[in-house]
C-alpha cells in the first residue's frame, strides 16, 4: 500500500487550502479560521472572497519559497543501550 500525500491545493475537500495551510503553519486547527470566513460571506462576500484569493497568493508564494521539507527519519538506536534508554525514561 503507497501512502501518497496530494498537495493542498489539489485535494478535492479544500479550495486552495489556505486554511489548512495557514492552521499547519500557526500550529492551530483550520477550522478556527474557516469559521469566520463562512460568516463573513453573507456580510461581506466580495471582502471575504479577495482576502482568500491574496492569502492564497501568500500561501503559495511562501510554500514555493520555503517549501516543508521531510525530516529523515531519525536513527534508530543500538540494541545494547538499554542503559541509555532507562536513564531517558527517569529523566
Amino acid at each position: 500500500m503507497t501512502d501518497q500525500t496530494v498537495a493542498l491545493p489539489f485535494r478535492t475537500e479544500t479550495i486552495l487550502g489556505v486554511c489548512e495551510a495557514i492552521g499547519q503553519d500557526f500550529g492551530f486547527n483550520a477550522n478556527w479560521l474557516r469559521v469566520p470566513f463562512a460568516a463573513l460571506i453573507l456580510i461581506s462576500p466580495l471582502w471575504v472572497i479577495g482576502t482568500y484569493l491574496a492569502l492564497g497568493v501568500l500561501v503559495a508564494f511562501s510554500r514555493w519559497m520555503a517549501p516543508n521539507k521531510q525530516s529523515p527519519a531519525a536513527p534508530q538506536p543500538a540494541a545494547g543501550n538499554s542503559n541509555n534508554e532507562q536513564l531517558q525514561l527517569a529523566a
